[in-house]
């Protein structure tokens, strides 16, 4: 079940490695994700543990037969570091989405929590409304459609989260929204179920990528 390296006409999804740490520094800076009161030194530690146990996690995960999960650097075809693109494990109560709480039984506990597969992207921010991230994650979805016969992947964000949602949209997903403002990533659920007949998407009229 490993994931191979994907292509499209102007990008490369591939496996993280150790060569990408100062990269993936600069996208959680980038992105505000990173402890402002941590230090460089600190930070890069960290990262670098996060790049070697994912690299082990993708090994073992293809060895035992499990969802790739995990993300994936997005690279232009001239080797340009761009963002991240992957699969992550969803855990969240997701019957207290409309969509999903239409297919609980009578009576059911909308408020137990479920797992899901969700598709995760990140983009720099100089590197924003070109339509990379709607298309590595356009790409990661052929594969789990095709190849792994997966029924569904999700996403999810907050309500201000423009980007986010409109790839969401351009990925052809059903936008859905909680009743309640917490948790805060599960504002927004686009859910897209596999129908093996989703059309290509076209690089036309990108729109901001987060």
């Amino acid at each position: 079940m490993q994931m191979p390296v994907l292509y499209t006409d102007r990008l490369r999804v591939r496996p993280m490695t150790m060569r990408d740490l100062w990269h993936v520094h600069h996208l959680f800076l980038d992105s505000g994700w990173a402890d402002p009161d941590q230090s460089e030194a600190d930070a890069l530690e960290e990262r670098r543990d996060w790049l070697q146990w994912g690299s082990r996690n993708h090994t073992q995960l293809a060895a035992t037969m499990q969802p790739p999960y995990g993300e994936r650097a997005i690279e232009l075809t001239d080797g340009t570091f761009v963002g991240m693109v992957g699969v992550v494990p969803s855990y969240g109560p997701f019957g207290m989405i409309p969509y999903f709480a239409d297919q609980l039984p009578a009576h059911a506990d909308s408020s137990l929590m479920s797992p899901e597969i969700g598709l995760f992207w990140n983009v720099h921010s100089a590197q924003r409304r070109q339509g990379y991230a709607t298309e590595a994650a356009q790409a990661v979805v052929d594969f789990l459609f095709t190849t792994l016969k997966l029924r569904r992947v999700i996403a999810m964000t907050a309500t201000d989260n423009a980007g986010s949602i409109a790839v969401m949209q351009r990925l052809g997903m059903t936008i859905t929204h909680t009743p309640h403002n917490e948790p805060r990533w599960l504002q927004v659920v686009g859910v897209l179920e596999n129908t093996l007949s989703q059309p290509n998407l076209t690089q036309s009229n990108p729109q901001e990528d987060q």
